[in-house]
């Protein structure tokens, strides 16, 4: 199974695309540049949704549900927002079908049936959103909204990869609205936070958290904060932003609200949102040449028992065992899996669990029943031992603390290592070329001169990040003056 797969040194992408399918996460579908995702796919995702979802309840976010379709001009009114999505909508034009007559049991539009105005399916929710909150919105009294969706938007993308770029894409997208300034900038960090420590405590991931520049934001955003994660192949990637939208849709939508004071005021709104690409991410911090590697917090199964036997009263015996180690671990809160199948060798299904990721792995033969021990492989280091039988619970336990830990540890000293300082250009393009990841390097601040290091190397600004030291120096590409060092990366 695993072992079919193109190597990362070969062939990164083919080995993505490939493990996304053998592990059966997802497929392409019968519509172009769309997707299936699997049952296996969609169980990690639900998982990471139970956790946000959770995260996002935590911190005084209540869920909603906001339409498809956005009418056009409702989608025109923040104009800034509709030029940035504009080459990438999908357009409701017509809202019947008839039989054609030159040719039967074939379909055509109706001529009639005409929409009066065409309807936008959405690339995001902000204008169909705020919209509807000129209707909720009269005091103060009504502010704070923090609302969240789960659902799928529309960018119609002509290149496409299995979660990391589809055209349809299921994710969250939060809109809150304040009285203050000072509270959304307050929503728009907070919710940055929750993003990264989702990132880092759950998915293994380490991220860096930092503003975009102006030609890296949100359409229609006066600040977007984000997260840049590293990929194994020394690209970055966007795990989740979130943005400062000021008064833009407020103003775009005439959402006022009577303040305390007697006065009229338009309110400050955020919006912020992570989608299936984190299972892009996921896969390509962790995963190898064997297969798909999971974080403990997020594999739908954390530990599969094989049986190895020949014959049923074998089985049987084995089966006694396994089913009792079931029961305890998941009275120890772990999934676990008791695989008899006889239908599949134990060889091809040790294969598959390495395949998808499975943390941990039990095996049980006739020789360990006899010595009252179980055999345990790890799917993060690839190490097998044998454990007694009445220290197996325990011990996997420990397993899924220290196996969510190594793999964080692994991914941020891979990630530090590939954070390169550089002072010339020369220097900028020959660690992009040789050693990829983020370079970090002084920028005159203009979006000219981004745009200039785009078109030379493909590599853009990921972020600003917060914590990064101050220091002055002079621009790599122009000379001129800087005040600090901005992260550069060729990102998916």
């Amino acid at each position: 199974m695993g072992k079919n797969l193109t190597k990362r040194s070969e062939d990164y992408s083919r080995w993505y695309n490939e493990l996304v399918v053998k592990a059966d996460m997802a497929e392409n579908s019968a519509v172009r540049g769309c997707m299936v995702i699997k049952p296996y796919g969609f169980a990690i995702w639900e998982k990471m949704q139970a956790e946000l979802d959770r995260m996002f309840k935590e911190t005084g976010h209540e869920n909603a549900y906001f339409p498809l379709f956005v009418p056009k001009h409702l989608f025109e009114a923040e104009e800034k927002n509709a030029e940035g999505f504009a080459k990438e909508c999908a357009v409701v034009t017509h809202y019947r079908l008839k039989n054609d007559p030159d040719n039967p049991g074939k379909l055509i539009v109706d001529p009639e049936a005409k929409l009066e105005e065409e309807l936008v399916v959405r690339p995001t929710s902000e204008a169909i959103i705020w919209s509807t909150y000129k209707n909720w919105i009269q005091s103060y009294r009504d502010l704070p909204i923090k609302i969240n969706q789960w659902a799928n938007v529309v960018r119609w993308e002509m290149r496409t990869r299995l979660f990391l770029r589809t055209a349809e894409f299921l994710w969250q997208e939060g809109h809150t609205a304040h009285a203050t300034k000072k509270e959304a900038l307050e929503e728009t960090e907070l919710m940055n936070d929750i993003y990264a420590e989702f990132a880092e405590n759950f998915m293994a991931i380490p991220v860096i958290k930092g503003a975009k520049t102006e030609n890296e934001r949100f359409a229609g955003a006066l600040e977007t904060y984000c997260i840049e994660a590293l990929m194994q192949d020394g690209k970055a990637l966007q795990a989740g932003t979130s943005h400062f939208l000021g008064q833009n849709f407020a103003r775009a939508f005439d959402v006022k609200f009577a303040t305390q004071e007697g006065g009229l005021e338009h309110v400050w709104a955020t919006s912020w949102g992570v989608s299936t690409r984190l299972m892009g991410a996921l896969i390509m911090t962790h995963s190898d040449d064997n297969g798909l590697v999971l974080p403990p917090k997020l594999a739908p199964t954390q530990v599969v028992i094989v049986p190895i036997y020949k014959g049923e009263e074998q089985l049987k015996q084995i089966s006694e065992v396994a089913n009792e180690l079931v029961q305890e671990l998941k009275a120890a809160g772990i999934s676990v899996k008791y695989d008899n199948r006889d239908t599949q060798k134990p060889g091809w299904k040790f294969a598959q669990y390495e395949l998808q990721g499975v943390p941990v792995r039990l095996a049980l033969g006739p020789k360990d029943l006899e010595k009252g021990t179980v055999e345990l492989a790890r799917r993060d280091t690839l190490t097998k031992e044998f454990v007694k039988r009445e220290e197996v619970v325990e011990k996997v336990k420990a397993l899924m603390t220290e196996i969510q830990d190594t793999l964080f540890e692994k991914a941020r000293k891979f990630r530090d290592e590939h954070i390169t300082e550089v002072d010339t250009f020369d220097e900028f393009k020959k660690v992009l070329k040789e050693k990829g990841g983020f370079i970090s390097a002084h920028w005159d601040g203009t979006p000219e001169t981004e745009n200039r290091i785009k078109e030379l190397t493909k590599a853009t600004i990921r972020c600003i990040p917060f914590n990064g030291p101050k220091e002055p120096g002079k621009c790599v590409l122009t000379g001129k003056d800087s005040a600090r060092r901005v992260l550069f990366a060729k990102a998916y």
